[in-house]
């Protein structure tokens, strides 16, 4: 294959680079790193300043080089749901230091998530955790959704909670971002 069809440049080949848009210089760039075929790319930032479809299209491309061809790809990266989407192993330094490492799914499989609990009526819901055990947990409010920092064997528990309180749930959501651990894990470092 092509080195511009594998990065979907394919039909520009004969344009000239002034007329590309931020993305497809973006792929080109990856396009220049891919020429020799070397086995280790290294990415800085190769989502900054796309729009979402760029932004998916570079997060597919990366996948594609990693699993179909053979690529062992480095993504520096400030956009934590990004690298979530695509990493299977993580750094995360902080000042300098590695302050862990391991796969993604490892790191994110920590006891603590971040759980929304969409309630029909928020305003009853908040008068019965005034005085329980799980108010310490609220994380915050909006309209329709109270969110909660919990254990996950917690969740089974606020949820008979509430509706041994008589309020209705409509969803239970729970979830684990890297953004949140990443927070999590260098708040404390020096």
């Amino acid at each position: 294959m092509d080195t511009l069809d594998l990065v979907g440049l394919g039909s520009r080949h004969n344009s000239k680079v002034k007329t590309y848009s931020h993305g497809m210089k973006q792929r080109l760039g990856i396009a220049q790193a891919l020429l020799h075929d070397p086995e280790l790319i290294i990415l800085d930032e190769p989502t900054t300043g796309l729009d979402p479809q760029g932004v998916k299209e570079i997060r597919d491309l990366i996948i594609h080089l990693s699993k179909s061809e053979g690529k062992t790809v480095f993504l520096s990266s400030h956009i934590l749901s990004e690298v979530e989407l695509v990493a299977n192993r993580m750094i995360i330094i902080n000042k300098g230091k590695t302050v862990v490492e391991g796969t993604v799914s490892e790191l994110l499989n920590s006891k603590i998530l971040k759980v929304t609990f969409e309630v029909d009526n928020v305003a009853n819901a908040k008068k019965v955790l005034e005085n329980a055990r799980w108010t310490e947990k609220i994380q915050s409010f909006s309209q329709k959704e109270i969110i909660f920092q919990l254990e996950s064997d917690e969740i089974g528990e606020l949820n008979k909670f509430f509706v041994e309180a008589g309020i209705s749930i409509k969803a239970i959501v729970p979830s684990r971002s890297l953004e949140d651990y990443f927070l999590k894990i260098t708040s404390g470092t020096e």
